[in-house]
């Protein structure tokens, strides 16, 4: 869809949008009224591209510089539920993209680490966190191939998809930590795997299916 197409959508206002929103998601059995209220405080169509805002509501993905994306909501609404997050708990994010996800747990937790390979991405993610004045996310310019300091952490997620499930994220798992990452070929459908980590053991479980950018090593040189 080109950006002249876009403006032709029908438009929908963001009260309309943040509740057909809950409806698809309490359609499914999602019922989390603390996260629907961090999703609704952190505005997500402030994270998104003036030519895409009448979106940020909807289950579509949606463009970002440096040939990025902003996840479906629904799925990011989804994978966040699934850490169930905790006011005490530390966490690390792989791909800060946009912001918004980084946004969305920092008003559920006690202190987010995200991190990106694109510096612009960087920048332009702390300007909008910095203008919603929450003050205990770290976005930092990496690409997150050897986790980062500040642990251990009670949840690691990522954006960006494994070969494998990705365990050198493991040892930075705190006692009853979960691990959530798309697992499978950059190239075609991952599957969302959580990594419960239960005592001296990990409980693993399929959540959906995905199809994400896979993980690059290093930082882009360019942006």
């Amino acid at each position: 869809m080109n950006r002249a197409s876009a403006h032709k959508r029908p438009k929908m206002s963001e009260r309309e949008g943040f509740a057909a929103f809950v409806l698809r998601m309490r359609a499914i059995g999602l019922h989390d009224p603390r996260l629907f209220a961090a999703i609704e405080s952190v505005q997500r169509q402030s994270f998104i591209d003036v030519n895409w805002m009448d979106l940020a509501y909807s289950s579509r993905t949606i463009p970002l510089p440096c040939g990025e994306y902003i996840e479906s909501l629904d799925e990011q609404t989804r994978i966040l539920s699934a850490l169930n997050i905790e006011q005490n708990h530390r966490i690390l994010e792989i791909g800060t993209g946009s912001g918004f996800t980084a946004a969305v747990m920092g008003r559920l937790a006690t202190r987010v680490t995200s991190l990106d390979r694109y510096r612009s991405l960087c920048e332009h993610a702390r300007s909008r966190i910095q203008a919603l004045q929450i003050e205990n996310i770290n976005v930092k310019h990496a690409d997150g191939r050897h986790g980062a300091a500040g642990g251990p952490f009670d949840r690691i997620v990522s954006w960006v998809a494994f070969e494998e499930l990705p365990k050198h994220y493991i040892d930075l798992l705190a006692t009853h930590g979960v691990l959530i990452a798309p697992v499978g070929p950059g190239d075609g459908v991952q599957m969302m795997t959580k990594l419960s980590k239960v005592g001296s053991r990990f409980e693993q479980e399929d959540l959906l299916y995905v199809r994400y950018q896979p993980f690059i090593d290093g930082l882009s040189s360019v942006l």
